[in-house]
């Protein structure tokens, strides 16, 4: 009676364990691979699904994209400029017979596959053009990668550089070469400046010139705003210095012509005046 127990045990064991075996879940993200004594038998869909154990076997593919990040490679561009570039690509599996049957291991593929692809693409360019023309860049990489990767049943949707390391020397060039160019930039804007100020300053100089009153205008308002901190310097602008020396050379005019329209007296003329005699003394005239 005993044995009969043991052996009923055993047998509901191995057919709980059998039933274990032959339901397989397929989640939504996935899709399941199904082989039948090594041969293809197709692809299941998302759900409760029921194998043959011992006889099948199910790979449950994800469908979900997938990020890699590309490990930084040492790169030599163009213009003989060693430079570490890394990068993210993101994937996914479109074809799941595909990516089982086609290659082993499809992550590890991929990842190869895309230092190799970002080595000879950035390899191709200069060092001005890796760092500017990133977005075509990513795009070469990203149609190489799907001309190699569609035979696997992969879909490569974005490739993107990550992070570009110069070399020190080659950030203190960058670094002077920029400054360069904002002093050549401040000089440009600092002469085009002066060349508009010259310019309005020439047509306040005529508009001077048709009105001689408003230079002297100009000129009293210099001296208001001069004056205004108390300062004990006095200034004479340059018209009023003319106008003085214009009044000096009036008066030494004038002082001339009086001198000589006066006439001088004549010899025959002339007399001694009386000499005044002190302590009651005489004098002679």
């Amino acid at each position: 009676m005993e044995l009969l127990v043991f052996l009923i045990v055993i047998v509901a064991l191995l057919v709980v364990a059998t039933i274990a075996m032959a339901v397989k879940v397929v989640k939504q993200y996935e899709q399941g691979v199904l082989f039948r004594f090594g041969r293809l038998v197709g692809s299941r869909e998302p759900g409760l699904r029921f194998i043959i154990p011992f006889v099948d076997v199910l790979h449950r593919v994800s469908l979900r994209i997938v990020t890699m990040p590309i490990q930084s490679q040492g790169i030599i561009t163009r213009d003989n400029v060693s430079v570490d570039v890394s990068a993210v690509a993101y994937f996914r599996v479109v074809d799941a017979v595909k990516s089982v049957i086609a290659i082993e291991n499809v992550n590890s593929a991929i990842n190869q596959i895309a230092q190799t692809t970002l080595r000879k693409v950035v390899g191709q360019h200069t060092l001005d053009e890796t760092l500017s023309e990133t977005d075509r860049i990513n795009l070469d990489i990203r149609e190489i990668l799907d001309v190699a990767t569609v035979e696997w049943g992969v879909e490569v949707t974005l490739v993107e550089l990550k992070d570009i390391q110069l070399p020190d020397s080659m950030k203190r060039a960058m670094a002077r070469q920029a400054e360069a160019e904002r002093e050549k930039r401040a000089k440009i804007i600092n002469a085009e400046g002066e060349s508009l100020a010259a310019a309005a300053l020439g047509d306040a100089s005529d508009t001077m010139m048709a009105h001689p009153l408003a230079l002297q205008l100009r000129n009293l308002q210099s001296l208001v705003e001069i004056g205004v901190d108390k300062n004990t310097t006095v200034v004479f602008p340059a018209p009023l210095m003319s106008t003085i020396g214009e009044l000096g050379s009036f008066l030494a005019r004038e002082t001339a012509a009086a001198a000589t329209a006066t006439v001088p007296p004549s010899a025959d003329n002339t007399r001694t005046d009386p000499a005044p005699v002190l302590n009651g003394g005489t004098r002679t005239v």
